[in-house]
């Protein structure tokens, strides 16, 4: 009874066809150009440059000119004690050397007489000069070269998080392709186990072929449409990632169903030729942005050397008197204030581990630098040999695909004229589908490592 139901079930049953629609192609190129337009991390990463930029100024802003100001009175009883009044203009310098001049006024019955100036008041203007330490080697000095390095790291850092962004969304895009491929070749899988489920229906039902005959392409049926659905959670996966790099101005966008990627049998990366010529090492951002690292560390340095110095500021100011008369007496080779400042550490420990632990940083940096051209070189030799053999399996499999498709329609003929069986038409076609789908994992493989060796030799954009 068991038996008849089964054979009933057989004869009647119609399972639903996993049909492919044709639809709007997301071809990468436009892609790629959607992530660099409106995707926030490459917004983000255009900021890198702009905050590189205001840092430079900041640098600049150590050598703009200083005004100070300064007003003091005293009145007590009815009598002015003092009054005092002095401006002053410092302009710096990038070597050690201040300009500075200004102007003091002051009177009062109990005046300091070192501040007695003219009714007019007095006018200075003269140089502060540091003649060892800072002359040549100072801290503005440095920061502004710290800045000038900043802003190309700045450049590089940008470079990185963009080179990243479109190197996990074109991973992305490959997968999307791949399983998009995948289940265009399981549902021609799906199709031709039907047409099987079809025939040998028929043909048992005309009483030329048995129950079992039918039920084993059934059961070929159900394990075609599986291997369907298992593919359709990978795609619905691979559509959900490549949806986090789809944003339109300030807002994600969602992958519609009829969708579909470039044909994988696509370049999606353009001539191997012009990449060979334009792979260096020395166009990796990390490399750039280690080397900017390192340039920052030696002008640290080249301070810390600095302040093993000691320290000697000369100080000197011709004054100038603002009373009415002649030329003389506003001005003489000998009305002027000079000074010097001293200081050195006895010992100059502080400054010594200074410079040890510098030299410390700037050798673990160069050991780092030649670490990742070590790593990056042995990388990108290996992505171009693994292309290379990628290739030659892909004529192969193009090959093995074509014969396998030449055996399975031979033995669909033998079906017809009912010289074959199910068995050996399944089994054919499973080595058709299996060299399909090996067929497409190839060619995304190769891809992928075009797609390594660009980013790898920074290529990517």
């Amino acid at each position: 009874m068991r038996y008849c139901v089964v054979i009933a079930i057989l004869l009647f049953i119609a399972p639903p066809r996993g049909l492919s629609q044709d639809g709007v192609e997301l071809a990468y190129s436009e892609f790629i150009q959607n992530i660099v337009q409106f995707h926030p991390v490459a917004r983000q990463a255009a900021l890198k440059v702009k905050f590189g930029a205001a840092e430079l100024l900041k640098a600049k802003g150590s050598f703009d000119p200083a005004l100070t100001s300064d007003w003091s009175e005293k009145n007590f009883n009815e009598k002015l004690y003092y009054r005092q009044f002095g401006t002053r203009v410092k302009i710096p310098t990038p070597i050690g050397l201040d300009v500075v001049g200004g102007y003091n006024y002051a009177n009062g019955d109990y005046l300091n007489p070192e501040n007695n100036t003219s009714s007019d008041g007095l006018w200075h203007i003269g140089l502060e000069l540091d003649v060892l330490q800072g002359l040549l080697v100072n801290e503005r000095k440095t920061a502004l070269q710290q800045a000038r390095v900043y802003q190309e790291m700045a450049r590089n850092e940008q470079q990185v998080l963009l080179n990243e962004l479109m190197f996990n969304a074109s991973a992305s895009y490959l997968q999307w392709q791949l399983y998009f491929n995948y289940d265009r070749v399981l549902q021609d899988n799906l199709t031709l186990a039907q047409n099987y489920f079809d025939n040998a229906r028929q043909l048992f039902m005309g009483g030329e072929k048995t129950a079992m005959d039918t039920l084993e392409a059934f059961i070929l049926f159900q394990d075609a449409t599986l291997e369907l659905r298992k593919n359709e959670m990978e795609l619905v996966k691979s559509r959900m990632a490549l949806e986090n790099y789809l944003w339109f101005e300030d807002n994600p966008i969602a992958l519609q169903a009829e969708v579909a990627p470039e044909p994988y049998q696509n370049d999606l990366f353009g001539a191997e030729s012009d990449w060979s010529q334009n792979a260096s090492l020395e166009r990796n951002p990390s490399i750039q942005a280690s080397l900017n690292k390192l340039s920052m560390l030696e002008l640290d340095q080249k301070l810390k050397r600095e302040k093993l110095k000691p320290k000697l500021k000369v100080k000197y100011n011709p004054l100038i008197s603002s009373s009415s008369g002649s030329a003389s007496s506003i001005y003489s080779v000998d009305n002027f204030t000079w000074g010097f400042g001293f200081a050195m550490p006895l010992l100059l420990r502080k400054e010594r581990a200074g410079v040890q632990q510098g030299n410390i940083k700037i050798l673990e940096q160069q050991l780092e630098i030649d670490n990742k051209r070590n790593e990056l070189q042995n990388k990108i030799e290996n992505s171009w040999q693994q292309q290379m053999l990628l290739g030659e399996q892909q004529t192969l499999l193009e090959q093995n695909a074509n014969n396998y498709r030449l055996l399975l329609e031979g033995e669909n003929e033998k079906f017809r004229l009912g010289e074959s069986s199910v068995f050996l038409l399944n089994k054919r076609q499973e080595k058709y589908i299996i060299a399909n789908l090996k067929l497409i994992s190839n060619q995304v493989k190769r891809q992928s490592e075009r797609l390594k060796f660009l980013y790898y030799t920074n290529q990517l954009i």
